[in-house]
């Protein structure tokens, strides 16, 4: 087993950082330790000391928070005034076989934003500032407390998304926002998946601000209205003219459960020896895909984002069928969300990026982390 570091204070973490002389591994509460390539550390950096609200000003929307804080700690405190991360934050905790939704710290190494990102935008959309320790031990930070913050190098988005391999996030600044009063889900059913995406792409280009809108094969189309109760019931009987199809609706609760499954990936959670993957494609090209793979896998799959976002179960293999799932599709990316370590550790887990952004992408870690120590090789090998 590797030592642990468990630092007390942002100086107490320079200090060790900087005096480390081999690799570390970031963790927070480990929820999020199975997503990306395995890190071969001789030392744990443990950063769960690092929590606690800083500040939280309801009446500016903004929210000043230790990276540690458990994130369904901030939920329930949120929801006690109304409020929420807009961003729709997913718990992948039954898929990933691990205890608790994780860290607010970990929600912003990852970038994981639930089905709300069409309409909400992704969790660096909602990033006022970030501070942290980089790879040479210097304690920086990053943006302020304001919703119009300009200055300069958007480090926070950089953050966003690098999966510790920058940085280690002592504390975040979010933007929330008021929760919705009510909700309703318009549904669909009798679709195949061509015309599934072909509905979901035209609700999204209607008036009726639909926030969020996903595709269970065999099973519906799911289009979800949120906001007050006259306004929900007026876009609702819109939607219904809009797409001229015979529609049915799921009430607040009922709504509510179900888009907390389909956030989370539930419906792959019984199978988790099977590898899964995450696309991000465009929509239009979702049902080719599908239809590509089925005459080669036996899969399960799943449509978010109207389409953008193709979640797809495969059978146990050493590879997780690396090859077919990313030679399935022309432009996007695919991300190994599960898979056994030995996968994790032979694949590439992040889709490969051109030989340009490679090259930029290791500039970046060698101004961040010059001695390649956090969470080396996490997301790319090397780096």
């Amino acid at each position: 087993m590797s030592a642990v570091l468990k630092p007390a204070s942002e100086s107490e973490l320079s200090e060790m950082i900087a005096a480390a002389a081999a690799p570390l591994e970031i963790i927070g509460h480990g929820t999020k330790r199975h997503l990306g390539h395995p890190v071969q550390a001789a030392q744990t950096l443990d950063m769960s000391g690092f929590s606690g609200v800083i500040a939280y000003e309801p009446e500016e929307l903004i929210l000043d928070v230790a990276a540690a804080t458990p994130l369904a700690e901030i939920e329930q405190m949120l929801g006690q005034r109304g409020q929420q991360l807009a961003f729709e934050p997913p718990d992948f905790s039954r898929l990933l076989g691990s205890a608790g939704s994780g860290t607010v710290g970990g929600l912003v190494a990852t970038n994981l934003s639930g089905p709300r990102r069409l309409k909400a935008g992704a969790v660096r959309d909602h990033i006022l500032g970030i501070h942290g320790v980089t790879g040479s031990g210097d304690i920086f930070k990053a943006g302020a407390r304001v919703v119009k913050n300009v200055t300069g190098y958007d480090m926070p988005k950089l953050l966003t998304g690098s999966y510790g391999t920058l940085a280690a996030l002592t504390s975040v600044i979010l933007k929330v926002l008021p929760a919705p009063e009510t909700e309703e889900t318009v549904v669909l059913t009798g679709l195949d998946d061509a015309q599934a995406v072909e509905v979901m792409s035209l609700s999204m280009q209607s008036s009726c601000e639909v926030s969020a809108a996903a595709y269970i094969p065999g099973e519906a189309v799911h289009l979800r209205l949120e906001g007050i109760a006259p306004s929900v019931a007026y876009r609702r009987d819109q939607l219904g003219k809009v797409l001229k199809r015979p529609i049915e609706v799921m009430a607040a609760k009922t709504s509510a459960a179900t888009w907390r499954a389909i956030r989370d990936g539930a419906m792959f959670a019984e199978n988790p020896r099977h590898p899964l993957w995450r696309l991000s494609v465009t929509p239009s090209d979702a049902p080719g895909l599908i239809r590509a793979l089925k005459d080669k896998l036996d899969i399960r799959y799943l449509f978010d984002w109207a389409g953008g976002l193709v979640w797809i179960e495969v059978p146990p293999s050493p590879d997780a069928s690396e090859a077919l799932v990313r030679g399935s599709f022309g432009t996007g990316h695919a991300t190994l969300i599960r898979a056994p370590e030995a996968t994790r550790a032979a694949v590439d887990v992040f889709q490969p990026q051109p030989a340009a952004l490679a090259a930029l992408s290791g500039r970046v870690k060698d101004a961040f982390d010059p001695r390649h120590i956090l969470n080396p090789g996490r997301m790319y090998r090397g780096i």
